[in-house]
């Protein structure tokens, strides 16, 4: 039985888990969003929603800790730098899960867009990266 037990197993074990929620919620830090299963997004969006509270105001104190969750320093700067200061206004409800309509291919999981609530998405193919003037 697992009553009073917190948290989704997943299907891995607990050091797989972890890495996953870190790999996660740092790819959402620095992508502004990510493809992933219902699941997993209810499952780390109270970690992100932690971590961006945390990053709020910066110190050295907070910067540490956030460092000691997420293990990825380039994460982190983005959080303290960009997101943490977007969000200063605003009491919670940093980031949004949009259900997309195909599941996945492999074994029908419902796929979901986990993302943070100010995210703008880049136009593609309307890029100056990719054009040469040769």
């Amino acid at each position: 039985m697992r009553h009073r037990m917190r948290g989704r197993r997943l299907g891995r074990s607990s050091a797989h888990r972890r890495a996953l929620s870190r790999n996660l919620v740092s790819s959402l830090f620095l992508h502004g969003r990510v493809v992933t299963t219902a699941p997993k997004a209810k499952e780390y969006r109270g970690m992100a929603e932690r971590l961006i509270t945390l990053a709020k105001q910066k110190d050295l104190h907070r910067v540490r800790r956030a460092v000691q969750v997420l293990g990825n320093k380039q994460a982190v700067r983005k959080l303290f730098d960009e997101i943490g200061p977007a969000m200063k206004d605003r009491p919670g409800g940093y980031t949004r899960i949009l259900k997309l309509g195909t599941p996945r291919l492999g074994d029908k999981g419902q796929r979901v867009f986990f993302e943070l609530v100010n995210y703008q998405p880049t136009p593609a193919g309307g890029g100056e990266a990719g054009e040469s003037d040769t």
